[in-house]
């Protein structure tokens, strides 16, 4: 039933244009990489449960169960010995249990070196997941590029046979060349030959796709090509998702602010091993049986304590140092990775802010050029058909005018993807 449920929804998709919104929803819903990320910030938030458990108290407990053999006791020159009778069996029980109420910070440090690692892990999921979608985005924008292009090159086949069949037409009336149909008929087959190429290109970029958001490959995705020209004519038109002077902090100086933030705890650690550790304790003890008597009583001692505990490792005195210098290093090299990315995400901003605003410059250059290849081809098919043209202007002036629409159409696609660009820059995508 799932399955039949699940081939239900791949022919919904497979028989509907995709959107690109559509295709960024399946892909946090499948792609296997964003669901790896998404496992990796839950093992972080786990690891805070167990940073905190160092708040809690310790308790210890043992049972031990013993075979006792006699005792023997002598004199300080191990002369006249006699046997010490034992009871054979023997119990010990202890239940202890401790607070550490100092530690120098190194438990609030600890905490909170868990609690950065999982905005890490979170933030590295977000870069992850922006990655991915610019990937969708700029394979997306691909496919709606070479489908456009498809449609000018089926358009111009079209355009080329009809020429053929009027050449052909004055073929026969002795008006034109064989070897001018001849050279549109090569002109038709690299046509075809082209169009195959751009087929066999949207079918691996399909691949690509679906592989991305977690479809079969056999579902065939098309471009929604309302929303992309609603994305030209308006959203990547005007409104800029971030300009480049803006103070929007984006994924990778996020991710390198709360790296020099772990640093810093990591020296508050290594300082803290210098200072003592104090902790409360309580235990109660059951040992049995009680041999500090002679002859030994075959009795249960039971007693308790309670009490404070210091406990300091001397050898810190001269190891913590050499760990405190690599602590200061690691808070130096996080600050200056810190810089870079800040200097290289301003640089990126400058870079794609710059090729974005040169993309409309582009698109009116080429809506241009696509004018004058139309007017320049139909002047010259005028002239061919009235014999003031040669074979080769006619040619000439179809390649011309192809290569205009061409350029045209990739140059809007391509403010579009500067536009996603821009916004995966700044971790807004």
């Amino acid at each position: 039933m799932v399955s039949f449920m699940t081939l239900c929804i791949f022919n919904m998709y497979a028989q509907s244009p995709f959107a690109i919104e559509d295709l960024f929803r399946l892909a946090d819903e499948h792609n296997r990489s964003i669901r790896a990320y998404s496992t990796a910030v839950q093992e972080a938030e786990a690891g805070i449960k167990t940073a905190k458990n160092a708040y809690l108290p310790s308790i210890d407990a043992s049972l031990s169960l013993s075979y006792n053999g006699n005792g023997t006791i002598t004199d300080r020159n191990f002369t006249n010995s006699f046997v010490a009778l034992i009871p054979h069996f023997g119990n010990n029980f202890s239940i202890e249990a401790s607070q550490v109420i100092f530690s120098g910070g190194a438990i609030q440090s600890g905490v909170k070196i868990a609690e950065l690692q999982s905005q890490i892990a979170t933030l590295n999921a977000e870069l992850n997941r922006q990655g991915i979608r610019f990937l969708i985005a700029g394979n997306y924008l691909e496919l709606c590029k070479l489908r456009n292009e498809l449609q000018v090159f089926e358009s111009n086949i079209m355009q080329t046979q009809k020429v053929l069949e009027n050449m052909r037409v004055r073929v026969n009336e002795g008006a034109a060349l064989h070897n001018d149909v001849t050279r549109y008929e090569l002109q038709m087959q690299n046509l075809n030959y082209a169009k195959i190429q751009l087929q066999n290109a949207m079918l691996l970029l399909n691949n690509q796709l679906t592989t991305a958001v977690g479809l079969p490959q056999s579902v065939m995705i098309i471009p929604d090509t309302v929303t992309v020209g609603m994305l030209h004519d308006t959203g990547a038109g005007r409104a800029l998702p971030l300009q480049p002077s803006e103070s929007n902090v984006a994924l990778a100086i996020r991710i390198a602010e709360t790296a020099e933030k772990i640093a810093k705890h990591a020296e508050k650690i290594s300082r803290a091993e210098l200072l003592p550790q104090i902790a409360l304790f309580a235990g109660d003890y059951l040992n049995g049986p009680v041999t500090i008597e002679i002859p030994a009583l075959n009795k249960n001692f039971n007693y308790w304590a309670v009490g404070v505990g210091i406990k300091y490792n001397l050898d810190h005195l001269y190891k913590s140092n050499a760990k405190i210098r690599a602590s200061q290093l690691a808070v130096k090299r996080a600050s200056e990775e810190k810089a870079v990315a800040e200097e290289q995400i301003s640089l990126a901003l400058e870079d794609a802010y710059t090729h974005y605003k040169e993309a409309f410059a582009l698109l009116e250059t080429k809506e241009k050029s696509v004018e004058l290849a139309a007017q320049n081809y139909n002047v010259i098919a005028y002239r061919y058909e009235n014999d003031l043209a040669l074979i080769t202007d006619l040619l000439d002036a179809s390649s011309q005018k192809l290569d205009a629409e061409l350029q045209a159409i990739n140059a809007k696609i391509n403010i579009i993807y500067n536009y996603y660009k821009l916004k995966y820059i700044s971790g807004i995508l």
